[in-house]
């Protein structure tokens, strides 16, 4: 009877987590979380935010890049600072 090998492979590299030339090249999306702070904000004040985040998303302190089946998924979480950098 033969026998069956597992064979462990090496944990996939994290996705930088600072803002990034390659990736932003090929950002199809992007998203925004906002803390529970921020959820007296109207959606259309979260929206003039989150396209002033996203348009400076190398000032942002959190970004991630996700992979997705077109490119990366840019996603920012709002910060008090970045909010406040951005005018909020």
């Amino acid at each position: 009877m033969p026998t069956t090998q597992f064979i462990r492979l090496p944990p996939e590299p994290d996705v930088a987590d600072q803002f990034d030339p390659y990736r932003e090249a090929l950002v199809m999306e992007f998203n925004t979380i906002w803390p529970a702070e921020y959820e007296n904000l109207s959606a259309a004040e979260k929206a003039k935010l989150e396209e002033k985040l996203h348009a400076d998303a190398k000032a942002c302190s959190q970004l991630e890049y996700i992979r997705t089946h077109t490119g990366f998924c840019r996603q920012i979480t709002a910060t008090p600072a970045d909010v406040q950098r951005v005018g909020g």
